[in-house]
């Protein structure tokens, strides 16, 4: 919800509006000058993501459900146990939302990997970067490219490619 689905849909629609105006002299439309603004998309999406993470907390609060929130392993107790930094909960149902975390390798492994971002770092841009290169083939990579593109980046992608020998 807030570095993924959303957030990228919010993203994805955006382009598609891009595309539409960039299409509207063909369908018969003059439309003027439009200027596209990275900030206010950015703000209304962080805004839009915020209010969901309050809808779903509150729905969770009124399930009566308990968020307990920690870095969190299961016992070999018994009974269905899990710690959580250092305390256990017992209970006949219980839910480990892990979440995900990308690993970043270091310069010495990849040489000048501190200048890029992963995923991630996407939605905290300030403003839509004038040159941008996406590395990977996924269909995370591809969206993310077409979505830097259609908004007006010069983009390039790069894909892995193996060699046959």
């Amino acid at each position: 919800v807030n570095v993924g689905c959303v957030p990228k849909k919010v993203m994805w629609n955006t382009a598609v509006h891009a595309e539409f105006i960039h299409d509207h002299a063909d369908y018969g439309f003059e439309t003027p000058a439009v200027n596209f603004n990275w900030r206010t998309i950015k703000e209304k999406r962080d805004a839009y993501v915020r209010r969901l993470n309050d809808i779903y907390e509150n729905n969770v609060k009124k399930a009566r459900i308990d968020i307990i929130r920690g870095y969190g392993k299961f016992t070999t107790d018994p009974e269905p146990t899990i710690e959580v930094d250092g305390k256990k909960y017992t209970a006949p149902h219980i839910l480990i939302a892990t979440g995900g975390r990308p690993t970043i390798p270091s310069n010495s492994e990849i040489p000048g990997a501190n200048l890029g971002m992963t995923s991630d770092g996407f939605f905290d841009l300030e403003e839509l970067p004038r040159h941008s290169v996406v590395v990977g083939a996924g269909y995370i990579a591809v969206e993310m490219v077409g979505i830097l593109s259609t908004l007006g980046s010069k983009s390039s992608l790069l894909i892995r490619h193996d060699k046959v020998v």
